[in-house]
């Protein structure tokens, strides 16, 4: 009797199982047109992708250089881990107390010592060369081509062109008034860049070597382009430095990468590589806009003073 009711609510429940499984899927479908209607946001070139799990694509040898040392470190670590537990877990299995092994003193040989002091210092021998090699390179910012420094602000950065072509040129980069208008409207339409358009980026050549100085106006912030492989603290009071050198034109996104108060995610960092022939021109047109009035326009401009009445 217990059996035939069992299997009699068992076959009432499936009916009750299907449709909130078929209610599930409209549910899902129907949130998913939703989305799809509304659009959906695309991978960055130069900034970040949808579903991203590695690094960003590398455009600097700097960068690459940290790609490959984190796959190098990733697949020793990993040896390391299958061969310990390995090894463990075979001991575990192979002689415990179940099948008859009695505990006794383990002798340890003048041969077993050497080994597991000698093996691990050879390991990390082996992973400190290389990491140590690209440590010393990220700070090798001697023979630049350019410098910059970088002047972190909440919540927007100043750059100044102080050596090389462009030496002079100086301005405040920012996030976009349209992005910061998405973001206090509460329901942001979909878009690639989002809270990382700036009004002015910083433009640089390829294949430059850029010296970029860091520092900071009033608290800690840290200026970061992922596809570069850079990261440097800007600390008031203090001056850092690091360097790129793009191996590719385009653009390249990153952001401030230290707490640094209420509007920490509206401070993105825009750099736009071009080549050197629109880094040139791009240079000419900054200067020629922060120039002073020539000598042909001075009559001008003294002819209006004259027409127009002064001030009481």
């Amino acid at each position: 009797m217990d059996v035939s009711c069992k299997t009699r609510d068992r076959m009432q429940s499936r009916p009750i199982r299907l449709l909130a499984a078929a209610g599930t899927l409209a549910l899902s479908a129907g949130v998913w047109s939703t989305v799809a209607a509304q659009g959906v946001v695309g991978d960055l070139p130069g900034g970040p992708a949808v579903n991203q799990w590695n690094f960003h694509p590398p455009v600097t040898r700097i960068a690459q250089d940290q790609h490959w040392l984190h796959g190098f470190m990733l697949i020793v670590c990993a040896v390391i881990f299958v061969v310990v537990f390995g090894v463990m877990f075979y001991s575990i299995l192979r002689h415990r107390k179940s099948v008859g092994h009695q505990a006794q003193p383990l002798a340890e040989p003048l041969w077993v010592e050497l080994g597991w002091t000698i093996v691990p210092l050879l390991i990390v021998i082996g992973m400190a060369l290389p990491a140590t090699w690209v440590l010393v390179a990220q700070k090798d910012t001697r023979q630049s081509d350019i410098t910059i420094k970088a002047t972190g602000m909440q919540w927007k950065w100043g750059y100044d062109y102080i050596k090389g072509e462009g030496e002079g040129i100086g301005f405040v980069s920012t996030l976009d008034n349209s992005h910061r208008i998405m973001s206090s409207s509460g329901n942001p339409p979909p878009t690639d860049d989002y809270l990382l358009k700036v009004d002015h980026p910083l433009v640089v050549p390829v294949d430059k070597k850029i010296r970029i100085i860091t520092t900071a106006n009033d608290v800690i912030h840290a200026w970061m382009v992922p596809a570069f492989g850079v990261k440097q603290d800007a600390i008031p009071g203090f001056v850092r430095d690091t360097w790129f050198r793009a191996e590719k034109t385009g653009d390249f996104y990153g952001q401030c990468a230290e707490l640094c108060g209420k509007e920490h995610a509206y401070m993105p960092i825009h750099v736009r590589v071009v080549s050197a022939q629109d880094y040139s021109a791009w240079v000419q047109e900054q200067k020629k806009a922060r120039a002073p009035p020539t000598a042909a326009a001075a009559p001008v401009q003294a002819a209006a003073a004259e027409v127009l009445p002064a001030r009481p």
